[in-house]
């Protein structure tokens, strides 16, 4: 029986649609995943009803026994994924496990490195009409214009240049490996504080397929979705020392109660994370990442970079005339396959329109698709651009995609009892 059907159903067909959406198209959104039905039983479970300000054994709400459970066993997996000295895992958000750490040790006005947003980082990295641009004094750094990846020992004279307080490590599309050791360099260089967001390659990381930060960082956030395959939100990991501060910082420095349902959700998908199955999925991730951007690349495409290290991929139309990432988008929901524009490095075209696309692998891999699939679907993206103002040859595509996704049933249960 659905209640949400009887009580709103207008609310039931929009979810009941969602469902039939990501079932029957590609999801190629690199920061996109699918999570379990264990996952999205404890999201959807009774402790959404639970207030519980504070933290395990210290809450400012009586009845919080079980949740209390339900964090220790966050926390505690978390610290054993990862072998961090501290977590938290109260954040709502990548954003604000990010403001998180901010709020720690920085003041306003203080001086910051990250990576350029046009370059592959993130918003919360220092763009000025977020936050964190308004509130600190962020300098860019960027990738090669010729290797298109970044220049370390430039960084490192950036570094003591600037004389950051803090140095941000991490991006949203970022599609080579990070050199850790030497951010630590940049760091030593001029005194700063490392921070690294991982929020894109923590499932990576995790199953020891992308190097790690946590020996090198003071701060290490994430989301817990995108490769992690967790609920939407976010965490901290930092150093022993920022411990007691940065619990402060979360609570109740810019959240009060925590969301519990989520926090237990976050708890399963770290016991599904730390299983051998997770670690072959997370290789599989990257193999076919590997394989789709090759394929790409093998139809004339040009990817920044010259292809990935890890889960992404940028598709760059900059030397392509009236080709825009905004276009490209369009036209492959048409044709079935969702993906984000993206602005690619130097980029000329405005952030809403962009010379560029992101293609990730992470979602598409946990409905089991491999190898031969990653060339079915470069087939599909190259033929939907070519014919991207043919409306007729886009739903051809997409009948197409809907017919593959059949042998890779999503919820399948769900969409059987329509709920």
């Amino acid at each position: 029986m659905s209640y949400l059907k009887n009580v709103d159903p207008d609310i039931y067909n929009a979810i009941f649609n969602e469902t039939d959406r990501q079932s029957t198209k590609l999801e190629l959104i690199a920061s996109e995943n699918f999570v379990s039905e264990a996952v999205l039983e404890a999201a959807g479970g009774i402790m959404t009803n639970k207030y519980a300000e504070g933290y395990p054994g210290k809450r400012y709400y009586g009845g919080c026994e079980f949740v209390d459970v339900a964090e220790d066993l966050a926390r505690d997996r978390l610290k054993q994924i990862f072998k961090c000295d501290h977590a938290n895992v109260q954040p709502h958000s990548g954003s604000q496990a990010n403001m998180a750490a901010y709020f720690t040790v920085l003041k306003p006005g203080d001086k910051v490195m990250g990576l350029d947003l046009s370059h592959g980082g993130h918003l919360t990295h220092g763009h000025p009409i977020n936050f964190s641009g308004m509130l600190y004094d962020f300098t860019g750094y960027q990738v090669d214009k010729e290797t298109e990846v970044i220049d370390y020992d430039r960084l490192v004279d950036k570094a003591k240049e600037v004389k950051p307080k803090m140095i941000v490590a991490g991006a949203s599309a970022y599609p080579r490996f990070w050199d850790f050791e030497k951010i630590r360099a940049a760091c030593d260089a001029c005194g700063a504080i490392m921070m690294v967001d991982i929020a894109h390659v923590a499932g990576l990381i995790a199953a020891g397929v992308h190097p790690s930060p946590i020996e090198y960082a003071d701060f290490v956030t994430s989301t817990t979705h995108k490769t992690m395959r967790g609920p939407r939100g976010g965490v901290v990991m930092c150093k022993e020392q920022y411990a007691a501060d940065l619990d402060r910082t979360v609570m109740p420095g810019i959240q009060g109660g925590p969301l519990m349902h989520v926090i237990a959700a976050k708890a399963v998908s770290f016991k599904e994370a730390m299983t051998d199955e997770f670690k072959q999925y997370q290789k599989r991730v990257v193999e076919n990442a590997s394989v789709l951007a090759q394929a790409l690349m093998d139809k004339g495409h040009r990817l920044v970079s010259g292809g990935t290290d890890t889960h992404l991929m940028l598709v760059s139309f900059i030397d392509i005339p009236k080709v825009t990432g905004k276009k490209v988008e369009k036209a492959l929901d048409l044709a079935g396959i969702t993906v984000n524009k993206n602005t690619v490095p130097f980029d000329p075209e405005k952030p809403f329109v962009t010379s560029g696309i992101r293609i990730g692998t992470p979602a598409v891999t946990t409905r089991g698709m491999g190898p031969n699939e990653m060339k079915q679907i470069a087939d599909f993206i190259d033929r939907a651009i070519q014919n991207r103002r043919k409306e007729d040859v886009l739903a051809g595509i997409a009948a197409e995609v809907e017919e593959m996704s059949k042998g890779f049933p999503l919820y399948a249960e769900r969409m059987k009892e329509g709920v």
